[in-house]
């Protein structure tokens, strides 16, 4: 096991963080690590075990203990995130996306919504997903075309149209969905926290994806599908803004997960390259391999060091949209090269089934797409440099 693998390691802000990391890991190790190749060969999604997740009080961290959160700081939940993702991927964006798809509620809801809905959504009996793409509106959300009109007596919405690359599309028991309610730009858009049960809402067939097998991303198609008025989360028109506050944490959670794949593949590769021998000794005592191993290791460091910044700054409540822009854009493209490394470490082998380097690197590629594609991260990092020049 590698230094950067152990929770005691770190410096945390609380021996509470401390002993809610330990028992991360334990689960991790127990529930998720020696199944994970296996569930993911067979595409089989954790619901039970996202349902443990929440009882264990890990599917609510950030959010506050009156409706049954942990009141965490984000610095905390971001490490639980790194830790279930470095076990099993599904499982630790399952995570990142589901407090995605509370985000919403949580931080514009009213009093009334909040205490309603958010504690079967924290407590892990509710599952979300996040609605805001669309086949013809990726990186453009602002063009999307999703549609709810409003009812002439204002008692609720009826909702049109698709949304694509839904992460628990057809599994998730509410969809937080960013609708048009207005034809002004962006100005004319909403959300609607819309129950998966819904007549008219339907999954289509999941897509067929080169990693994260286990993780269903579908198309949600709402035809002519009733919302009541009350499942609208702050104003109408506030939606495009609600949305992209709800990227900027989410991102921090991709580059979370993003380390962890990439120390998964630091942790193997070191411990093979340390037992395989050639020429006599162990591999890892060849300089060309161990200066390759070092250079895994400072990235993932890197990656954490700075995901952990950005949720520092969010923590004391002052501007980090750019740095997790930044911890996004770094941390996955470090978690494809570290385990496109850990895959030439193991040579033949690592290309191999037999070996879980392969799906690490096939998972990591996701990474650097999801919630933001690294070319959109490098458009708002540079545009914050650029402003008033």
């Amino acid at each position: 096991m590698s230094r950067s693998s152990k929770p005691t390691d770190r410096q945390l802000p609380s021996e509470e963080a401390a002993e809610l990391l330990a028992l991360t890991r334990d689960l991790a190790d127990r529930e998720l690590r020696p199944s994970a190749a296996e569930e993911e060969e067979a595409g089989r999604f954790p619901r039970e075990t996202m349902r443990v997740l929440g009882r264990a009080g890990l599917l609510g961290l950030p959010y506050g203990e009156q409706y049954g959160g942990g009141d965490q700081p984000y610095e905390v939940y971001l490490q639980v995130v790194e830790e279930l993702a470095a076990a099993r991927l599904t499982v630790g964006l399952g995570v990142s996306v589901h407090t995605l798809s509370c985000h919403a509620l949580a931080t514009f809801g009213t009093e009334e919504q909040k205490r309603q809905w958010l504690p079967e959504m924290l407590g892990g009996e509710q599952l979300g997903a996040y609605c805001l793409s669309e086949a013809q509106s990726g990186s453009d959300a602002a063009a999307l075309r999703t549609r709810a009109e409003r009812d002439a007596d204002g008692s609720g919405y009826t909702v049109n149209g698709t949304k694509a690359w839904i992460t628990h599309g057809g599994q998730a028991d509410f969809y937080s969905s960013v609708v048009r309610t207005g034809d002004d730009g962006s100005r004319g858009i909403s959300v609607l926290l819309v129950p998966g049960d819904t007549p008219g809402v339907a999954a289509d067939a999941p897509e067929r994806k080169m990693g994260l097998k286990g993780s269903p991303t579908a198309q949600i198609r709402f035809e002519d599908a009733r919302v009541s008025a009350d499942r609208l989360i702050g104003e109408e028109g506030q939606g495009f803004s609600i949305a992209l506050s709800a990227l900027d944490s989410g991102r921090l959670g991709i580059a979370a997960c993003a380390v962890g794949v990439a120390r998964a593949a630091l942790d193997y590769a070191v411990e093979y390259a340390r037992t395989r021998t050639q020429f006599g000794k162990p591999i890892a005592e060849f300089q060309g391999l161990s200066f390759m191993l070092a250079d895994m290791a400072t990235a993932v460091e890197a990656g954490r060091a700075l995901y952990l910044s950005a949720a520092r700054r969010r923590d004391a409540g002052l501007a980090f949209g750019t740095e997790a822009a930044m911890a996004k854009l770094f941390c996955t493209d470090a978690a494809m090269k570290v385990t496109t490394d850990a895959v030439q470490v193991l040579g033949g082998y690592g290309y191999t089934a037999d070996h879980p380097v392969e799906r690490y690197m096939r998972e990591a590629k996701v990474l650097q797409i999801v919630e933001g594609t690294n070319q959109i991260q490098r458009m708002v990092i540079g545009r914050q440099l650029t402003r008033g020049l």
